[in-house]
């Protein structure tokens, strides 16, 4: 590995680490997730530039994409109420 990849990478990692904190100490849940969603977009991008393209598009897609679009969803769907339950027996 070169210096410049090994550089990379670590302001990648240390870039991830404050994501995560911003996620885990956010007091925004909109803000939580967009967070993690970034750490799972920095994910990808570091596994690109460590030689892993499939587990790059794959974490791209699945961890940055369709989990912070599915945490929106249930968060918009807690905030107008869902469907009532009723719990008589």
């Amino acid at each position: 590995m070169s210096d410049l990849t090994l550089i990379l990478a670590g302001l990648l990692g240390l870039a991830m680490i404050v994501a995560a904190l911003v996620a885990i100490s956010g007091r925004s849940l909109p803000i939580a997730i967009l967070a993690s969603g970034l750490v799972s977009l920095l994910a990808s991008v570091l596994f690109l530039i460590l030689a892993a393209p499939d587990v790059a598009m794959t974490e791209a897609a699945i961890g940055s994409g369709l989990t912070t679009f599915l945490f929106f969803f249930v968060l918009g769907r807690l905030r107008r109420g869902g469907p009532e339950v009723d719990d008589r027996d």
